[in-house]
């Protein structure tokens, strides 16, 4: 067997273009290539050959599928819904979905979210003012809420500032 790997391995490097996946063609192809005299011999070659043709179809075949495959799951991965919403008034972001659901509120102002979703769901929330979250979810949920309350800005002096300049006069 060892003989006959070697001589198919050595043809096959030589006249790779000229063999196929057929057994038939891959014998006439041998005859017209070497001088082989035993006919069982040329059979085992060129059945070999046929073999290791075979083989590699199935590898690419494997090979592309699988590529196919990464692809198709980065594209998931992609469609996964990712919604982003930046503003200075009012908001009102409201998300139904079944799949993996990932929110981003960005709010200076009235912000108000609603999530209902069944599988993953990430929401974070950044507001300076008032904030509403409702989350309905029937798996992992991750709920982030940043409020800062807005400073008090005007002219005057807050009444809390008032008494404190006075008890420092006397």
């Amino acid at each position: 067997m060892d003989r006959i790997k070697r001589l198919s391995n050595e043809v096959l490097n030589e006249y790779s273009e000229r063999f196929g996946t057929d057994f038939s063609t891959n014998k006439q192809t041998l005859n017209e290539i070497t001088i082989i005299r035993s006919k069982g011999l040329k059979n085992e070659i060129a059945g070999y050959i046929t073999k290791m043709l075979q083989r590699q179809a199935k590898f690419e075949e494997r090979k592309q599928t699988i590529i196919e495959n990464e692809k198709n799951s980065q594209e998931s991965k992609n469609y996964r819904s990712k919604k982003q919403v930046e503003s200075t008034e009012n908001t009102e972001v409201q998300v139904e979905s079944t799949e993996n659901t990932e929110v981003q509120v960005e709010s200076t102002e009235n912000t108000e979210v609603q999530v209902e979703s069944t599988e993953n769901t990430e929401v974070q929330v950044e507001s300076t003012e008032n904030t509403e979250v409702q989350v309905e979810s029937t798996e992992n949920t991750e709920v982030q809420v940043e409020s800062e309350p807005e400073s008090i800005l005007s002219d005057e002096k807050t009444i809390a500032e008032e008494i404190v300049d006075e008890s420092k006069s006397e």
